[in-house]
């Protein structure tokens, strides 16, 4: 079994002593690199760069090349699983994911089969297995999934929302139907982030992008209730080492406390949340990741480094803290402004593990 050289992250997520804040950010690998341009232009579809594990391999180690960071992500998007359930997933020039065929009726759902991730999926691990390979114990490989109500949210919808006017009309109208597809896609995020950890993964992260949009009745419900499902059927050990989970819901910061309790390691933090009063309310049941708001990386490099440090202080002393974006980095950011971020968490973070001040 390969040895990680930087277990840096998977220490902070079970609040371990670290000697610095580990780093890293969501979408990482992505358009704001121009080595990703070049292979996503060479790929010709962003579905043949998800699907193509070489690709997926490549893209998933640019950052890394670049970057002194503490965890790479597996590239592939949320939208896979609903993929290999026969949706017909296209991504649109401008206007993001679209699913030929949404899910809006009882027949609809009931057609809906589970995919067997080493089958309809099997990019999936294999990337992992590949990714894992080049690594060489680097980095600690972060797995992933989309959340199931936020896999069901782009289902219904059939592409993405600000109304969201279909899956809470199925809501309100039929919440059995929804419960139903809701279990089948728990079912499905379990399997597939099993293959992951099968294949090499050394944390999970589950995306709940859209828990956001609900009521407080309706996230516990709807959303927590199925994550947490999710969570309670997952292996979370690999020969003999634990794999932590991230649970991150955008615009969940008012319901930290029942996130809290869900089984999840780790909570991500959008910059809509102070960290500091975050940490206060959710005390030593789980880590926190974030919460540099991503519109920071265009400010200026000084201001830039402010913000990072503020966020930091906020955390204040001790593990738990793995620094991130409250979401993910835009493509037109300048990577100098990626790599200033990341040298000014190197550069501050270590007083705090040393029962010092900033």
């Amino acid at each position: 079994m390969t040895v990680l050289k930087n277990d840096c992250f998977l220490r902070a997520l079970q609040r371990l002593p670290v000697d610095r804040t580990p780093v890293w950010m969501m979408r990482q690998a992505g358009r704001y690199l121009p080595e990703y341009r070049r292979v996503r232009e060479q790929a010709g579809s962003f579905m043949t760069l998800c699907t193509t594990p070489e690709l997926a391999c490549e893209v998933t180690l640019q950052p890394l090349e670049r970057y002194r960071l503490d965890a790479a992500i597996l590239f592939s998007d949320i939208l896979t699983i609903p993929d290999a359930m026969g949706l017909g997933l296209e991504f649109v020039e401008g206007e993001g994911p679209q699913f030929q065929k949404p899910v809006r009726t009882a027949e609809d759902v009931r057609q809906l089969p589970i995919p067997d991730p080493e089958k309809a999926l099997r990019y999936v691990p294999d990337a992992v297995r590949l990714i894992r390979r080049e690594l060489d114990g680097r980095v600690p490989l972060i797995g992933f999934s989309g959340s199931p109500w936020t896999l069901a949210t782009y289902m219904v919808e059939g592409r993405s929302s600000r109304e969201f006017r279909k899956i809470k009309g199925l809501m309100y109208e039929q919440p059995e139907l929804l419960h139903i597809l809701l279990a089948k896609l728990t079912e499905s995020v379990s399997l597939y982030l099993n293959a992951q950890i099968t294949a090499g993964v050394d944390a999970i992260m589950v995306f709940d992008t859209w828990g956001g949009v609900l009521s407080p009745v309706q996230y516990r419900q709807f959303s927590l209730n199925y994550a947490r499902l999710a969570l309670s059927s997952i292996t979370r050990e690999r020969a003999g080492k634990k794999i932590p989970a991230i649970l991150f819901t955008k615009g969940g910061g008012q319901w930290l406390e029942a996130m809290a309790a869900s089984g999840y390691d780790a909570l991500g933090l959008d910059w809509t949340t102070d960290i500091g009063d975050a940490r206060a309310r959710v005390g030593d049941l789980v880590a926190l990741q974030g919460n540099l708001d991503p519109q920071a990386l265009y400010a200026p490099i000084p201001t830039l480094r402010a913000e990072v440090r503020q966020i930091l202080e906020r955390y204040g002393e001790g593990s738990g803290h793995i620094f991130n974006l409250g979401h993910g980095v835009w493509p037109d950011v300048n990577p100098e402004h990626v790599g200033a971020m990341i040298k000014a968490v190197h550069e501050c973070s270590p007083a705090l593990h040393r029962g010092g001040a900033i």
